[in-house]
């Protein structure tokens, strides 16, 4: 048995103005449907929450990756 992507961080709070889970900043039905949903599009999901992140909340997701160049 093969284990099922998530971004989950086990920070379940769905903020009322977005509809986002304030911890992975999936839709609740992304959330109810995920482990329904192809591997495949999981990740193309998983992909778009960092940007989905900080347009809804104007802040890094905590999965986003990080640049290790100096400034």
């Amino acid at each position: 048995m093969t284990r099922v992507s998530s971004p989950c961080i086990r920070v379940c709070l769905i903020d009322p103005e977005t509809g986002l889970c304030e911890g992975c900043g999936r839709t609740r039905d992304e959330i109810a449907s995920w482990y329904r949903i192809p591997e495949e599009e999981r990740r193309t999901i998983m992909a778009a929450l960092p940007d989905r992140m900080r347009e809804a909340f104007a802040v890094e997701s905590p999965f986003a990756p990080r640049s290790d160049k100096a400034s």
